[in-house]
């Protein structure tokens, strides 16, 4: 009998070390600033996603060009708040809301840049002189970048916004993040939630529409779907109510996340707000 209790007993404690190195992991901090603009603080390092800096109605509308009505409200502190600290920037694509003149015209061209090959000749026209294409996989000072692909609308919209990507970032004792970025969701981003397993997934949630009544990136359906598929993971929503071609409003996916009573899993940071995951 003594025999068989010390055998449980070892098996509650094999259990319960197995059960800690599992979720002890370090915490990660990601701050939206506005848009797909995040200062993700992840393994020591902060990295800056897709800088728009502009002030509010500094650049076109998406649905009248003849109009200046983006970004739809301004930056929720300074620029220069915005980029200290920041360590790399890493690059989706480089549409208008993605990486902007301002950010152009105020980013040191010497900081470590990350982004897709279908960029390269435009990151080259606007000065960065530190970057790194990222194909498959890059190291950056321990943090693996891995690039995703994905398709930034249905249709005839495909062919025109172009390429776009993704991004999965692992380290070792840090929650893995999957970026899906400007993507609707398919079957590869499904295969890539299977494949890398995220704790964390970032969605770009604002149900935008271009060139007709198909989305171009996620809404508040898709996104709680992206939920459904990875019921372990926390998503991170945000590119919602920053520029006039997105509908789908922070209130709409709290609203349909509670309905569903998965709302302690979607998280829906404000401009400027700071989260903390591990």
């Amino acid at each position: 009998m003594r025999r068989f209790s010390y055998l449980l007993l070892l098996v509650a404690i094999m259990v319960s070390c197995k059960q800690s190195n599992n979720t002890d992991k370090e915490s990660v901090k990601i701050q939206l600033i506005r848009n797909a603009t995040m200062k993700i603080e992840y393994a020591g390092k902060t990295i800056l996603t897709d800088p728009m800096l502009s002030d509010k109605d500094a650049f076109m509308s998406f649905v009248n060009p003849a109009e200046n009505k983006n970004p739809t409200v301004n930056l929720p502190f300074s620029i220069n708040d915005i980029l200290k600290g920041v360590d790399a920037i890493l690059i989706s694509h480089t549409h208008l809301d993605h990486l902007d003149a301002k950010a152009v015209e105020v980013i040191d061209k010497n900081i470590p840049l990350y982004y897709q090959s279908f960029d390269s000749e435009t990151i080259a026209k606007y000065g960065f002189k530190n970057t790194t294409v990222v194909e498959k996989s890059s190291d950056f000072a321990g943090i693996e970048i891995i690039r995703t692909g994905g398709k930034h609308g249905r249709g005839e919209a495909v062919k025109q916004l172009g390429e776009v990507s993704g991004f999965v970032l692992k380290a070792e004792n840090h929650p893995t993040i999957y970026w899906i970025g400007d993507c609707v969701l398919d079957d590869e981003i499904k295969a890539n939630i299977t494949k890398y397993n995220p704790d964390i997934i970032i969605t770009h949630s604002g149900g935008a529409k271009f060139m007709g009544p198909n989305l171009i990136l996620m809404d508040s359906n898709e996104t709680v779907q992206i939920s459904e598929l990875a019921p372990n993971a926390k998503i991170v929503a945000i590119h919602m109510e920053s520029l006039d071609h997105c509908f789908s409003t922070r209130k709409d996916l709290k609203n349909l996340a509670e309905q569903k009573g998965i709302e302690d899993r979607i998280i829906i940071p404000a401009d400027g707000e700071t989260v903390i995951l591990n």
